[in-house]
């Protein structure tokens, strides 16, 4: 590929995608024991801080919250980048049940990085419990099950991948960009929340719409899938796309509406 924002970094280039597919390979279950560990470790302390006067954190979650913003935008950049010439080249099902995303250069290391990061992220909770602000279910539940299928899809480089990752990150970049600026104290117009709200509930209309590509294709055996993940994924995308829209309603629409916090 001679596009130039194609072009690798030595770090790219030299990651061994061989080597994290196997290693997910046989151990994609250990999301479970981070997911039973997040789900005790978050109700715990909610029970523990019930007594407690609750921690501010501003610096700690603005440097936190600016850190995923980096990476997250640095991962848009770069996967955008490998996506766009996918699909301007080779066309939307190429885009789509190509598993090149997974072993190609640039996307290779992005697409592994991507899949780890759902463990760290689940790190977002914990302001939320110290903060004492308000844990909805759409939060923890979005981070268990985004991890679960991150770690279970990867292992098999399963079509769609490209697509469901590319718009992760790129939704994330500017969600925890919104979080940093919020926890810097800064003025932030009510419409970028509307509007970050809105670009995920688009997100999980796109998800759906992939895997019923991924399944048209597959049928015709030209996607790399099997039914049991895309009922899966289509189960978490539609779930997903239920919470977002009654959350949207919740924050934005009702008259009495209450403070929520936002995946």
């Amino acid at each position: 590929m001679s596009v130039i924002s194609l072009q690798e970094y030595e770090f790219e280039r030299v990651f061994n995608e061989a080597e994290a597919i196997e290693w997910m390979q046989d151990n994609w279950r250990k999301a479970f024991l981070f997911s039973i560990a997040y789900l005790v470790l978050i109700f715990w302390g909610q029970h523990a801080m019930k007594q407690r006067p609750k921690f501010e954190l501003r610096k700690p979650l603005m440097l936190w919250s600016l850190s995923l913003a980096l990476f997250s935008i640095i991962g848009a950049v770069r996967t955008g980048a490998y996506m766009w010439y996918i699909l301007s080249t080779n066309g939307l099902q190429q885009s789509v049940c190509d598993q090149s995303f997974y072993n190609g250069p640039v996307s290779k290391f992005w697409a592994y990085a991507f899949v780890l990061s759902k463990a760290p992220e689940l790190g977002d909770t914990i302001f939320i419990v110290l903060r004492k602000q308000k844990l909805i279910f759409l939060h923890w539940y979005h981070h268990v099950t985004v991890l679960l299928y991150s770690w279970y899809s990867y292992k098999d480089m399963v079509a769609g991948g490209g697509w469901f990752m590319t718009v992760n990150y790129g939704v994330h970049a500017v969600m925890y960009s919104y979080y940093a600026m919020r926890a810097a104290g800064m003025r932030v117009p009510r419409l970028l929340a509307m509007l970050i709200t809105t670009t995920q509930i688009g997100q999980m209309v796109l998800g759906c719409f992939v895997n019923v590509l991924v399944y048209r294709w597959m049928r015709q055996g030209q996607c790399s899938s099997y039914v049991e993940n895309i009922v899966w994924s289509s189960l978490m995308y539609f779930s997903y796309l239920l919470l977002f829209c009654h959350f949207f309603y919740d924050a934005y629409l009702r008259p009495q509406r209450r403070s929520l916090k936002m995946e």
